[in-house]
Protein backbone atom coordinates (compact mmCIF):
# COMPACT_ATOMS: atom_id res chain seq x y z
CA UNK A 1 0.00 0.00 0.00
CA UNK A 2 1.23 3.58 -0.89
CA UNK A 3 3.98 2.41 -3.31
CA UNK A 4 4.86 3.40 -7.04
CA UNK A 5 3.16 7.14 -6.45
CA UNK A 6 -0.30 5.46 -6.28
CA UNK A 7 -1.86 6.16 -2.97
CA UNK A 8 -0.60 6.67 -0.07
CA UNK A 9 2.21 5.80 2.80
CA UNK A 10 1.29 3.67 5.63
CA UNK A 11 2.88 5.83 8.17
CA UNK A 12 0.60 8.82 6.82
CA UNK A 13 -2.43 6.52 6.95
CA UNK A 14 -1.32 5.54 10.83
CA UNK A 15 -0.93 9.10 11.36
CA UNK A 16 -4.08 10.08 9.99
CA UNK A 17 -6.27 7.88 12.45
CA UNK A 18 -4.08 8.84 15.21
CA UNK A 19 -5.12 12.88 14.66
CA UNK A 20 -9.20 11.81 13.77
CA UNK A 21 -8.67 9.44 17.40
CA UNK A 22 -7.24 12.33 19.19
CA UNK A 23 -10.52 14.49 18.50
CA UNK A 24 -12.80 11.98 19.04
CA UNK A 25 -10.87 10.97 22.58
CA UNK A 26 -11.14 14.22 23.39
CA UNK A 27 -14.53 13.74 23.56
CA UNK A 28 -15.89 17.00 21.71
CA UNK A 29 -16.63 14.64 18.80
CA UNK A 30 -18.70 11.77 19.53
CA UNK A 31 -17.94 9.71 16.16
CA UNK A 32 -16.63 9.88 12.40
CA UNK A 33 -16.56 8.04 9.44
CA UNK A 34 -13.43 9.22 7.08
CA UNK A 35 -12.75 8.29 3.31
CA UNK A 36 -9.77 8.78 1.41
CA UNK A 37 -9.10 7.86 -2.09
CA UNK A 38 -5.76 8.61 -4.43
CA UNK A 39 -4.39 5.99 -7.70
CA UNK A 40 -7.12 3.16 -6.99
CA UNK A 41 -6.52 2.79 -3.16
CA UNK A 42 -9.33 3.79 -0.95
CA UNK A 43 -9.25 3.76 2.73
CA UNK A 44 -11.73 4.70 5.43
CA UNK A 45 -11.53 5.14 9.22
CA UNK A 46 -14.82 4.48 11.26
CA UNK A 47 -14.19 5.94 14.61
CA UNK A 48 -16.30 6.57 17.98
CA UNK A 49 -20.34 6.31 18.18
CA UNK A 50 -23.13 7.12 16.65
CA UNK A 51 -24.11 9.41 20.13
CA UNK A 52 -22.46 11.06 21.90
CA UNK A 53 -23.48 9.49 25.30
CA UNK A 54 -22.56 5.88 23.42
CA UNK A 55 -24.51 3.23 21.84
CA UNK A 56 -23.83 1.39 18.46
CA UNK A 57 -20.43 2.22 16.67
CA UNK A 58 -19.89 4.21 14.00
CA UNK A 59 -19.70 2.41 10.77
CA UNK A 60 -18.84 2.57 6.87
CA UNK A 61 -22.04 2.60 5.94
CA UNK A 62 -23.49 4.96 8.52
CA UNK A 63 -26.21 7.81 7.09
CA UNK A 64 -25.10 11.48 7.63
CA UNK A 65 -27.04 14.59 6.88
CA UNK A 66 -25.20 16.42 4.36
CA UNK A 67 -25.82 19.81 5.14
CA UNK A 68 -24.42 22.48 2.99
CA UNK A 69 -22.25 19.75 1.21
CA UNK A 70 -25.52 18.89 -0.58
CA UNK A 71 -24.56 21.62 -2.97
CA UNK A 72 -21.70 20.06 -5.32
CA UNK A 73 -24.10 17.22 -5.52
CA UNK A 74 -27.10 18.75 -6.33
CA UNK A 75 -26.37 20.91 -8.26
CA UNK A 76 -25.60 18.06 -11.24
CA UNK A 77 -29.14 17.70 -12.23
CA UNK A 78 -29.00 21.50 -13.43
CA UNK A 79 -26.05 20.28 -15.53
CA UNK A 80 -27.56 17.72 -17.19
CA UNK A 81 -30.12 20.22 -18.28
CA UNK A 82 -27.46 22.05 -19.86
CA UNK A 83 -25.68 19.38 -21.49
CA UNK A 84 -29.19 18.09 -22.91
CA UNK A 85 -29.88 21.89 -24.32
CA UNK A 86 -32.85 22.29 -22.29
CA UNK A 87 -31.58 25.42 -20.30
CA UNK A 88 -28.84 27.27 -21.43
CA UNK A 89 -26.64 29.93 -19.24
CA UNK A 90 -27.94 33.27 -20.05
CA UNK A 91 -31.37 32.20 -20.75
CA UNK A 92 -33.80 34.47 -18.90
CA UNK A 93 -35.41 32.23 -15.88
CA UNK A 94 -38.74 34.06 -16.61
CA UNK A 95 -40.97 30.89 -18.33
CA UNK A 96 -39.95 28.43 -15.66
CA UNK A 97 -39.82 30.82 -12.64
CA UNK A 98 -42.34 33.59 -13.33
CA UNK A 99 -41.99 34.43 -9.69
CA UNK A 100 -38.62 36.20 -10.29
CA UNK A 101 -39.90 38.37 -13.28
CA UNK A 102 -39.92 42.08 -13.15
CA UNK A 103 -37.36 42.19 -9.76
CA UNK A 104 -37.18 45.35 -7.53
CA UNK A 105 -33.69 45.51 -5.80
CA UNK A 106 -33.36 47.37 -2.69
CA UNK A 107 -31.08 50.19 -2.94
CA UNK A 108 -29.22 49.43 0.06
CA UNK A 109 -28.36 46.42 1.71
CA UNK A 110 -30.08 47.42 5.18
CA UNK A 111 -33.25 49.45 3.45
CA UNK A 112 -36.61 48.90 3.83
CA UNK A 113 -38.14 46.23 1.91
CA UNK A 114 -39.95 49.22 -0.68
CA UNK A 115 -37.07 51.05 -0.72
CA UNK A 116 -36.25 49.71 -3.87
CA UNK A 117 -35.11 50.76 -7.45
CA UNK A 118 -36.17 48.24 -10.78
CA UNK A 119 -33.53 45.56 -11.69
CA UNK A 120 -31.09 46.36 -14.61
CA UNK A 121 -32.21 43.19 -16.32
CA UNK A 122 -34.12 39.59 -16.09
CA UNK A 123 -32.34 36.96 -13.97
CA UNK A 124 -30.62 34.16 -16.15
CA UNK A 125 -29.70 30.81 -15.39
CA UNK A 126 -26.75 31.45 -15.32
CA UNK A 127 -27.05 33.58 -12.13
CA UNK A 128 -28.73 31.21 -10.30
CA UNK A 129 -25.98 28.03 -10.88
CA UNK A 130 -23.37 30.87 -9.91
CA UNK A 131 -25.27 31.96 -6.85
CA UNK A 132 -25.16 35.65 -8.09
CA UNK A 133 -29.24 36.02 -9.07
CA UNK A 134 -29.67 38.53 -6.17
CA UNK A 135 -30.74 36.91 -3.49
CA UNK A 136 -28.82 34.75 -0.36
CA UNK A 137 -27.78 34.72 2.96
CA UNK A 138 -25.48 36.95 4.52
CA UNK A 139 -23.72 36.78 7.75
CA UNK A 140 -22.86 40.28 7.39
CA UNK A 141 -26.21 41.55 7.33
CA UNK A 142 -27.71 39.82 10.42
CA UNK A 143 -30.88 42.05 11.71
CA UNK A 144 -31.70 43.58 8.24
CA UNK A 145 -35.13 44.46 7.08
CA UNK A 146 -34.13 41.68 3.81
CA UNK A 147 -32.66 38.88 6.46
CA UNK A 148 -35.61 38.58 9.19
CA UNK A 149 -37.89 38.81 6.22
CA UNK A 150 -36.31 35.53 4.55
CA UNK A 151 -35.97 33.99 7.59
CA UNK A 152 -39.68 34.93 8.70
CA UNK A 153 -40.84 33.07 5.46
CA UNK A 154 -38.84 29.94 5.84
CA UNK A 155 -37.11 30.14 2.48
CA UNK A 156 -33.84 29.14 4.36
CA UNK A 157 -33.49 25.80 6.70
CA UNK A 158 -33.86 27.21 10.01
CA UNK A 159 -36.39 26.31 12.83
CA UNK A 160 -38.99 27.08 13.64
CA UNK A 161 -40.28 28.30 10.70
CA UNK A 162 -40.64 24.97 8.03
CA UNK A 163 -39.57 25.29 4.68
CA UNK A 164 -42.93 25.33 2.37
CA UNK A 165 -43.43 23.23 -0.39
CA UNK A 166 -41.69 24.55 -3.67
CA UNK A 167 -44.85 26.31 -5.22
CA UNK A 168 -44.84 28.33 -1.98
CA UNK A 169 -41.58 28.71 -1.12
CA UNK A 170 -41.44 30.48 -4.98
CA UNK A 171 -44.75 32.47 -4.52
CA UNK A 172 -42.78 33.88 -0.60
CA UNK A 173 -39.42 34.16 -2.94
CA UNK A 174 -41.27 36.10 -5.56
CA UNK A 175 -43.11 39.03 -3.01
CA UNK A 176 -39.32 40.07 -1.72
CA UNK A 177 -36.80 42.95 -3.52
CA UNK A 178 -33.55 41.31 -4.47
CA UNK A 179 -30.87 42.11 -2.17
CA UNK A 180 -28.07 43.04 -5.64
CA UNK A 181 -28.59 43.39 -9.01
CA UNK A 182 -28.79 40.02 -11.14
CA UNK A 183 -25.33 38.71 -11.46
CA UNK A 184 -23.63 41.57 -9.48
CA UNK A 185 -22.39 39.62 -6.23
CA UNK A 186 -21.91 36.04 -4.93
CA UNK A 187 -24.67 35.01 -2.22
CA UNK A 188 -24.67 32.03 -0.27
CA UNK A 189 -27.66 29.55 -0.34
CA UNK A 190 -30.96 30.59 -1.74
CA UNK A 191 -29.69 29.81 -5.20
CA UNK A 192 -28.63 26.29 -4.04
CA UNK A 193 -32.73 25.71 -3.41
CA UNK A 194 -33.51 27.57 -6.35
CA UNK A 195 -31.66 25.62 -8.88
CA UNK A 196 -33.99 22.24 -6.99
CA UNK A 197 -37.18 24.50 -8.43
CA UNK A 198 -35.66 25.31 -11.34
CA UNK A 199 -34.74 21.45 -12.14
CA UNK A 200 -38.75 20.38 -10.94
CA UNK A 201 -40.01 22.73 -13.78
CA UNK A 202 -38.08 22.14 -16.39
CA UNK A 203 -37.92 18.62 -16.07
CA UNK A 204 -41.71 17.60 -15.20
CA UNK A 205 -40.18 15.43 -12.37
CA UNK A 206 -39.92 16.36 -8.46
CA UNK A 207 -35.94 17.33 -8.11
CA UNK A 208 -35.26 14.09 -6.21
CA UNK A 209 -37.01 12.13 -9.21
CA UNK A 210 -35.02 13.36 -11.24
CA UNK A 211 -31.58 13.34 -9.25
CA UNK A 212 -32.19 9.87 -8.74
CA UNK A 213 -32.91 9.34 -12.20
CA UNK A 214 -29.68 10.79 -13.93
CA UNK A 215 -27.24 10.92 -11.34
CA UNK A 216 -27.70 8.61 -7.96
CA UNK A 217 -28.75 5.09 -9.50
CA UNK A 218 -26.34 5.23 -11.79
CA UNK A 219 -23.27 6.58 -9.63
CA UNK A 220 -24.99 3.56 -7.46
CA UNK A 221 -25.69 6.02 -4.68
CA UNK A 222 -28.10 3.78 -2.72
CA UNK A 223 -28.11 5.68 0.44
CA UNK A 224 -28.17 8.98 -0.91
CA UNK A 225 -31.88 11.17 -0.42
CA UNK A 226 -33.79 14.25 0.64
CA UNK A 227 -34.83 11.77 3.89
CA UNK A 228 -33.72 8.19 5.60
CA UNK A 229 -36.48 5.11 5.04
CA UNK A 230 -37.90 3.59 8.49
CA UNK A 231 -35.28 0.19 7.73
CA UNK A 232 -32.46 2.52 7.55
CA UNK A 233 -33.00 4.86 10.32
CA UNK A 234 -31.33 3.24 12.61
CA UNK A 235 -27.97 3.93 10.55
CA UNK A 236 -28.62 7.56 10.66
CA UNK A 237 -26.71 9.15 14.49
CA UNK A 238 -28.37 11.55 15.98
CA UNK A 239 -27.03 15.65 14.89
CA UNK A 240 -25.84 17.56 17.88
CA UNK A 241 -25.64 21.68 18.00
CA UNK A 242 -23.13 22.00 21.11
CA UNK A 243 -24.25 24.82 23.49
CA UNK A 244 -21.49 27.52 22.52
CA UNK A 245 -20.56 28.22 25.81
CA UNK A 246 -20.63 25.52 27.95
CA UNK A 247 -20.24 23.03 24.65
CA UNK A 248 -22.81 20.78 26.36
CA UNK A 249 -24.57 18.15 23.86
CA UNK A 250 -27.66 19.26 22.63
CA UNK A 251 -29.37 17.48 20.07
CA UNK A 252 -30.93 19.59 17.35
CA UNK A 253 -32.07 16.43 15.46
CA UNK A 254 -32.81 13.06 17.02
CA UNK A 255 -32.91 10.25 13.78
CA UNK A 256 -36.36 8.74 15.08
CA UNK A 257 -39.17 11.37 14.37
CA UNK A 258 -36.42 13.99 13.70
CA UNK A 259 -36.61 16.48 10.44
CA UNK A 260 -35.18 13.51 7.76
CA UNK A 261 -36.90 10.81 9.02
CA UNK A 262 -40.10 11.52 6.58
CA UNK A 263 -40.00 13.17 2.99
CA UNK A 264 -39.97 17.23 3.85
CA UNK A 265 -42.17 19.62 1.98
CA UNK A 266 -38.98 21.11 0.07
CA UNK A 267 -36.23 19.26 -1.70
CA UNK A 268 -33.49 21.64 -0.67
CA UNK A 269 -30.55 21.15 -2.94
CA UNK A 270 -28.40 24.03 -0.83
CA UNK A 271 -28.49 21.37 2.46
CA UNK A 272 -31.26 18.93 2.55
CA UNK A 273 -29.64 15.65 1.23
CA UNK A 274 -28.49 12.47 3.50
CA UNK A 275 -25.61 10.08 2.01
CA UNK A 276 -22.65 7.70 3.03
CA UNK A 277 -19.01 8.04 2.94
CA UNK A 278 -19.44 5.28 -0.16
CA UNK A 279 -21.91 7.34 -1.99
CA UNK A 280 -20.20 10.95 -2.26
CA UNK A 281 -16.77 9.09 -2.98
CA UNK A 282 -18.45 7.82 -5.99
CA UNK A 283 -19.98 11.41 -7.22
CA UNK A 284 -16.59 12.56 -6.65
CA UNK A 285 -14.55 9.91 -8.61
CA UNK A 286 -17.15 10.87 -11.22
CA UNK A 287 -16.00 14.42 -11.61
CA UNK A 288 -12.10 13.30 -10.92
CA UNK A 289 -12.93 11.36 -14.08
CA UNK A 290 -14.28 13.71 -16.16
CA UNK A 291 -18.17 13.26 -15.74
CA UNK A 292 -17.45 9.08 -16.34
CA UNK A 293 -18.36 5.95 -13.86
CA UNK A 294 -17.29 2.44 -14.43
CA UNK A 295 -17.12 3.70 -18.48
CA UNK A 296 -20.51 4.91 -18.72
CA UNK A 297 -20.77 9.00 -19.40
CA UNK A 298 -23.20 10.84 -16.15
CA UNK A 299 -21.77 14.94 -16.86
CA UNK A 300 -20.37 16.09 -20.33
CA UNK A 301 -16.04 16.71 -19.49
CA UNK A 302 -17.11 20.60 -20.60
CA UNK A 303 -20.06 20.53 -17.72
CA UNK A 304 -17.50 18.94 -14.71
CA UNK A 305 -15.44 21.53 -16.04
CA UNK A 306 -17.78 24.46 -15.82
CA UNK A 307 -18.08 23.15 -12.27
CA UNK A 308 -14.92 22.86 -10.83
CA UNK A 309 -13.03 25.57 -11.94
CA UNK A 310 -14.04 29.52 -10.74
CA UNK A 311 -16.79 31.18 -12.26
CA UNK A 312 -16.68 34.56 -10.53
CA UNK A 313 -14.77 37.80 -11.24
CA UNK A 314 -13.27 39.59 -8.73
CA UNK A 315 -16.02 42.03 -8.24
CA UNK A 316 -18.75 38.87 -7.78
CA UNK A 317 -16.61 37.48 -5.73
CA UNK A 318 -15.55 40.11 -2.90
CA UNK A 319 -17.92 40.01 -0.44
CA UNK A 320 -17.39 36.35 -0.56
CA UNK A 321 -13.83 36.85 0.90
CA UNK A 322 -14.63 39.17 2.89
CA UNK A 323 -16.91 36.94 4.53
CA UNK A 324 -14.52 34.15 4.96
CA UNK A 325 -11.70 36.33 5.66
CA UNK A 326 -12.96 39.14 7.77
CA UNK A 327 -15.44 36.61 9.98
CA UNK A 328 -13.54 33.86 10.92
CA UNK A 329 -15.34 34.17 14.19
CA UNK A 330 -18.38 33.01 12.67
CA UNK A 331 -16.82 30.87 10.45
CA UNK A 332 -13.75 28.96 12.49
CA UNK A 333 -11.92 29.87 9.35
CA UNK A 334 -13.46 27.59 6.86
CA UNK A 335 -14.51 29.01 3.07
CA UNK A 336 -11.37 30.38 2.28
CA UNK A 337 -10.85 28.83 -0.93
CA UNK A 338 -10.69 31.31 -3.11
CA UNK A 339 -12.82 30.63 -5.35
CA UNK A 340 -16.35 29.52 -6.53
CA UNK A 341 -17.63 27.10 -9.56
CA UNK A 342 -21.03 25.79 -9.60
CA UNK A 343 -21.87 24.43 -6.74
CA UNK A 344 -18.97 24.16 -5.25
CA UNK A 345 -15.90 25.75 -3.61
CA UNK A 346 -12.82 25.84 -5.80
CA UNK A 347 -9.51 26.86 -4.86
CA UNK A 348 -7.43 29.21 -6.95
CA UNK A 349 -4.29 30.73 -4.42
CA UNK A 350 -2.64 28.33 -2.03
CA UNK A 351 -3.36 29.04 1.43
CA UNK A 352 -3.03 26.21 3.36
CA UNK A 353 -1.97 22.55 2.11
CA UNK A 354 -4.53 21.38 -0.15
CA UNK A 355 -3.26 22.91 -4.01
CA UNK A 356 -4.60 25.39 -6.51
CA UNK A 357 -7.66 23.21 -8.24
CA UNK A 358 -8.78 20.88 -5.25
CA UNK A 359 -12.51 21.41 -5.37
CA UNK A 360 -15.93 20.81 -2.95
CA UNK A 361 -17.49 21.74 -0.01
CA UNK A 362 -18.09 21.81 3.73
CA UNK A 363 -21.26 21.53 5.46
CA UNK A 364 -22.95 22.60 8.73
CA UNK A 365 -23.31 19.45 10.05
CA UNK A 366 -19.87 18.13 10.29
CA UNK A 367 -19.10 17.29 6.60
CA UNK A 368 -16.65 17.45 4.03
CA UNK A 369 -15.97 16.66 0.72
CA UNK A 370 -13.84 17.83 -1.58
CA UNK A 371 -11.30 16.33 -4.63
CA UNK A 372 -7.70 17.13 -5.97
CA UNK A 373 -7.21 16.88 -9.64
CA UNK A 374 -3.89 17.60 -9.30
CA UNK A 375 -3.00 14.34 -6.83
CA UNK A 376 -5.96 12.92 -8.19
CA UNK A 377 -7.30 12.71 -4.15
CA UNK A 378 -10.95 12.28 -2.84
CA UNK A 379 -11.60 12.90 0.61
CA UNK A 380 -14.54 12.70 2.67
CA UNK A 381 -14.97 13.31 6.49
CA UNK A 382 -18.35 13.00 8.05
CA UNK A 383 -19.49 13.61 11.79
CA UNK A 384 -22.93 15.48 12.63
CA UNK A 385 -21.57 18.31 15.16
CA UNK A 386 -22.74 21.49 14.10
CA UNK A 387 -20.98 24.71 13.81
CA UNK A 388 -22.45 26.37 16.97
CA UNK A 389 -18.83 25.17 18.10
CA UNK A 390 -15.24 25.29 16.51
CA UNK A 391 -14.61 21.32 16.89
CA UNK A 392 -15.94 20.12 13.60
CA UNK A 393 -13.85 22.75 11.83
CA UNK A 394 -10.71 22.33 13.32
CA UNK A 395 -11.33 18.27 12.66
CA UNK A 396 -11.79 19.22 9.32
CA UNK A 397 -8.68 21.41 8.86
CA UNK A 398 -6.74 18.23 10.81
CA UNK A 399 -7.89 16.02 8.40
CA UNK A 400 -7.00 17.92 5.66
CA UNK A 401 -3.60 18.81 6.63
CA UNK A 402 -2.82 14.89 7.74
CA UNK A 403 -4.29 13.66 4.53
CA UNK A 404 -2.18 15.79 2.18
CA UNK A 405 0.94 14.64 4.61
CA UNK A 406 -0.09 11.05 3.95
CA UNK A 407 0.63 10.92 -0.26
CA UNK A 408 3.86 9.19 -1.51
CA UNK A 409 5.21 11.00 -3.76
Amino acid sequence: MGTGGSGFTMKGLRRLREVLERHVDSGKIPGLVALVSRGGQTHVETLGTMRHDGGAPMRRDTIFRMASTSKPVSIAAAMVLLDECRLRLDDVVDPWLPELADRQVLKRVDSPLDDTVPARRPITVRDVLTSTFGLGMDMTALGTPILNAIFERGLTPNLPVEVPEPDEWMRRLGELPLMHQPGERWQYQISSDLVGVLVSRVSGQSFEEFLHERIFEPLGMEDTGFHVPADKIDRLPVLYAPDPRTGEFQAWDEPEGGRWSKPPAFQGGGGGLVSTADDYHAYFQMLLNGGTHQGRRILSRPAVELMTTNRLTPEQNAARTALATENVHISFGQGQQGGWGIGMAVRTYRGDYAPIGQFGWDGGSGTSAYADPVNRLTGILLCQIGYTVPSPAHLMNDFWTTLYQAIDD
